[in-house]
């Protein structure tokens, strides 16, 4: 690797350490961070905290002033070339003076597709793309999915026990895991576009589906801005079981994904919810549908947190990018609940996962895993 390429990568992994600042708040945007370097120096940093908001090259540049004149920018994302919320960030570029731009990688977004790289080059400015792309990517696994393939990033959440059960054969399932595996989860919730829930778990446990501020582990100001914008909570309701008055309506405003819907539509809209209706042709919310239609919304990811049967739904019609298993170290026994209800008969109609990540969450593991 050549010395230029070196400080390429170190400026722009610091451009990728401020995009993740905006984890929790930047939905329905990209999250994205840039850094301005002059003279081997870091005169201007950014990072985008929320949509309305100033994109991450805009704090950057004012952080530089006049420092940003024959600098090179770091951009996690190829920098937006439209008219939105906000002016074109390649239009700020232009005007400070930039020389060059690092690209970590061009945006999927049909409104950009190069062009904001395009309108660079066009200014004289020196453009580069694609270092550390890999990273960037990572960054925004549900913004990608939702340009390019109109539909959002699905992580199912579930919890465990050493012999592969999630609750005992009466329900009970509060709490297989510990205090510091229910806080990872709620930070899950927290960088949520969606959390999507089923009845079962709704009726079983009484749950809210919200985000706990005090159960985040996070500093004040990170749970400020987490808190800032709160995932919409969706619950898959076919027979419409859940009464108005469980604790997950008390608990806000939801949208309600039912199969018939036109009788009870303003019941649920009196009481402050939406009632969508997306019957399939299995008697079932159609789940396919479903995703479109959030992914119209501009909803990026979705944390689904539901019983077997919802989740293993979801596993079974290939819509799940990603598993979050949190493992406590217990046995629930023969008679506990399974963790899908996935029935397979033989090895070779089993799937196959890869693990990428493993970590301890306190007395619990954390295992992340993805199909192959």
């Amino acid at each position: 690797m050549s010395d230029q390429a070196t400080r390429d990568a170190h400026y722009m992994a610091r451009a990728v350490e401020l995009a993740g600042k905006g984890v929790y708040s930047a939905h329905p945007n990209p999250r994205v961070g840039c850094v301005i370097v002059r003279d081997e120096q870091i005169v201007g940093e950014g990072w985008h905290v929320q949509a309305g908001g100033p994109h991450a090259e805009v704090h950057a540049l004012r952080q530089a002033g006049e420092r940003a004149r024959g600098a090179t920018a770091y951009v996690t994302l190829e920098p937006c070339s439209h008219h939105g919320r906000t002016p074109p960030c390649a239009d700020a570029l232009v005007q400070a003076g930039v020389a060059r731009v690092v690209a970590a990688m061009q945006d999927p977004n049909p409104q950009v597709a190069g062009q904001g790289l395009l309108k660079l080059m066009q200014a004289g400015i020196t453009v580069n793309s694609g270092v550390l792309e890999q990273q960037a990517r990572a960054l925004n696994p549900g913004f990608l999915k939702r340009m390019e393939k109109g539909l959002p990033f699905v992580r199912l959440k579930m919890a465990m026990s050493l012999d592969g059960r999630t609750a005992m054969a009466s329900g009970e399932s509060q709490w297989i895991t510990g205090p510091q595996a229910r806080s990872a989860v709620q930070r899950l919730r927290a960088r949520s576009s969606v959390v999507l829930t089923g009845a079962d778990s709704v009726l079983t446990d009484g749950a809210r589906m919200t985000v706990r501020a005090g159960e985040l582990g996070l500093d004040a100001e990170t749970t400020e801005l987490a808190l800032r914008r709160t995932p919409l909570r969706v619950l898959i309701d076919g027979r419409l079981r859940v009464p108005l008055q469980a604790p997950f309506f008390q608990a806000g405003p939801a949208l309600v994904v039912t199969c018939a819907a036109a009788q009870a539509r303003e019941r649920y809209e009196q009481a402050g919810h939406e009632l969508l209706a997306l019957p399939g042709t299995d008697g079932h919310v159609d789940l396919h549908k479903l995703m479109a239609e959030l992914a119209s919304r501009g909803v990026n990811e979705i944390l689904l947190e539901a019983g077997a049967r919802l989740a293993g739904a979801f596993a079974r019609q290939g819509l799940v990018d990603e598993y979050r298993l949190f493992i406590a170290a217990k046995f629930l026994g023969s008679s506990a609940r399974p963790l899908l209800d996935w029935p397979l008969a033989t090895m070779s109609e089993a799937p196959a996962l890869k693990i990428i990540d493993m970590q301890p969450a306190g007395d619990d593991w954390q295992v992340t895993a993805v199909p192959l």
